[in-house]
């Protein structure tokens, strides 16, 4: 890492989300899974992978290839039968990525803009590996920006060149509480932009979710796959034992200790994730949206893949992370 470059723990840098294509390895969001995976088991799309897909069998027509005639079927059934099959497409993957000021918080290993950040560099390196077209909605407290799903490097390289700006301001922005407003835009963005059969990776801080962001990841999933990643901060899911202590002037002349206890305030910031967490959960089996809620503790890459089913971290040459 250059002496200019921030941590990437903190600041995600365009140079640490290139470098995470080497971490992309050992796990998929494809539908296909191992069945210790959080995604196996989910419905089919047509449009899957690329190649062939078998579609049916029929009578033979003048004109169709001899080679695909089924001559078991033809035998059985006493008619010339004959294979047909379809062209599978590529699938387009839309990254949400939530890059506001709220995301710029973490009290273990990393901020929750850069596991964020990572997570969707993570995604687009396997879009693009799998042929895939990869395009990204990348967000933050003063508005979006769009990019349409494109199949090349030079794609990719715009979205995470995009995510890498925006996170760059995160340091100077002004501290505000989370905001349902820049999650719902991005969604009603989301919803103008897809068609069918997508892949759309909602990757937020999700404190900011409402009922109008539900109800617009139940629209995408009518004729989408939707996964939504959640990432939260230990401090989001609970608050550490009392007495707090901190100073309670800016010139440090006087000490306050706070009671999470006796103010209530530990109840409620656990009350509130779990009310979130469940909603996320029956949401997520109503509308096949599986939710994958990885933390600030360690990188993004080993939580995917333990959550995804997928191998051990690779081992990379010449003993370097």
């Amino acid at each position: 890492m250059a002496e200019h470059d921030p941590d990437p723990r903190l600041v995600p840098s365009l140079g640490s989300l290139i470098r995470a294509q080497f971490q992309a390895q050992g796990f998929s969001f494809l539908h296909r899974q191992p069945v210790s995976s959080l995604l196996a088991g989910r419905r089919a799309s047509r449009i899957r992978g690329r190649g062939l897909a078998f579609e049916e069998l029929r009578g033979y027509r003048p004109g169709d290839d001899v080679r695909q005639i089924d001559w078991r079927a033809s035998a059985r059934t006493g008619r010339t039968q004959t294979r047909v099959f379809t062209e599978e497409r590529d699938r387009p993957i839309l990254l949400v990525v939530d890059l506001t000021a709220a995301t710029y918080f973490g009290s273990r290993h990393a901020t929750k803009a850069s596991v964020i950040a990572e997570t969707a560099a993570l995604a687009s390196w396997l879009g693009l590996k799998f042929g895939d077209r990869v395009g990204a909605i990348v967000f933050d407290d003063h508005g979006l920006e769009e990019h349409r799903p494109q199949r090349s490097r030079g794609a990719v390289m715009r979205v995470l060149g995009a995510i890498a700006s925006r996170a760059a301001a995160l340091p100077g922005a002004r501290p505000r509480p989370s905001d349902p407003g820049p999650l719902n835009a991005a969604l009603r963005q989301a919803e103008i932009i897809v068609g069918h059969d997508w892949l759309v990776l909602i990757i937020a801080d999700f404190q900011a979710w409402t009922q109008p962001a539900a109800q617009a990841v139940g629209r995408l999933a009518r004729h989408n796959d939707i996964i939504a990643v959640p990432v939260s901060d230990p401090l989001d899911r609970a608050l550490p034992p009392a007495p707090w202590r901190g100073l309670a002037t800016a010139d440090g002349t006087r000490v306050a200790v706070l009671d999470p206890a006796r103010s209530g305030l530990g109840a409620h910031v656990e009350a509130e994730h779990q009310r979130r967490s469940t909603a996320f959960r029956l949401g997520g089996i109503q509308l096949e949206t599986p939710v994958l809620s990885i933390g600030t503790e360690e990188d993004a890459a080993p939580q995917l893949r333990r959550m995804l089913g997928g191998a051990a971290a690779p081992k990379l040459s010449g003993g370097r992370r």
